[in-house]
């Protein structure tokens, strides 16, 4: 005789699959997003949401617009700054020459023999 749990085995949310348990999916949008790399990436929207101009490419992260002929441009990226590089765009020359030098004064001063 076998005895058991009729859910043995099942899980949460398993049962029959179809509209009539579920309901009516809501109505969508569907949109193709071209990146510049050719990658083309198909999405599903709800009709009533608003629908963006590009999306970021799962393929190559670049951006993606509707347009397939004329995809958006990727980004230019900035190349990396050093700190020398921050601290010439705050300072000029002669404020370099002259920190430098007051420096240079307070190390040599601490160096002198005190007599």
């Amino acid at each position: 005789m076998a005895t058991g749990n009729p859910i043995r085995g099942s899980r949460v949310g398993a049962g029959r699959m179809g509209e009539a348990d579920r309901g009516e999916t809501a109505p969508r949008h569907r949109l193709e997003f071209y990146c510049a790399n050719g990658h083309r990436t198909r999405l599903s929207f709800a009709v009533d949401a608003e629908l963006p101009d590009t999306w970021d490419c799962p393929s190559c992260g670049l951006p993606a617009g509707l347009d397939s002929e004329n995809p958006p441009a990727a980004p230019r990226n900035e190349p990396y700054k050093t700190h020398l590089a921050y601290v010439k765009e705050r300072r000029s020359d002669s404020d370099g020459e002259a920190l430098l030098a007051e420096a240079l004064a307070k190390v040599a001063d601490r160096r002198t023999p005190r007599g």
